[in-house]
């Protein structure tokens, strides 16, 4: 039996499950922290951030979260407002977990929403409909 070659290109076999569960249970305490108010700077508790998903390293020593700003505004802030409360976010998230290491936190927007809208344009596209069809 013969198996397929494997995709060159591909960026390696993906998370392991242990990244995947690690980077769910910071996407939750994160979430949880910045809903209850408890970082103590008043400018990001003014803002409601949703934290779409949380990716690890390996080694599990950096969590990049993808977060984005509820109703879009303030986008360009609220990754600098987090970056500038980045070691109390990861004491808040040390004392929740019990990992070995609190990873080092790094914030990037999330653009999936917008992904998701030009994707939903482009099958919205004439020509694309007529090939779907056939």
């Amino acid at each position: 039996m013969r198996t397929m070659a494997k995709n060159k290109f591909s960026e390696g076999p993906g998370p392991s499950q242990r990244q995947l569960r690690v980077g769910e249970l910071i996407r939750r305490t994160l979430s949880e922290v910045l809903q209850r108010g408890d970082i103590h700077d008043p400018d990001l508790n003014r803002l409601s951030v949703s934290v779409g998903e949380v990716r690890t390293s390996p080694d599990l020593k950096i969590a990049t979260a993808y977060v984005m700003p509820l109703g879009g505004q303030g986008q360009d802030q609220v990754v600098e407002l987090l970056a500038r409360n980045k070691n109390e976010l990861r004491r808040a998230i040390g004392k929740v977990t019990n990992l070995k290491y609190t990873p080092d936190l790094r914030f990037r927007l999330d653009e999936t929403f917008d992904q998701m809208d030009e994707t939903r344009r482009l099958f919205d596209q004439d020509t694309v409909r007529r090939d779907l069809e056939e």
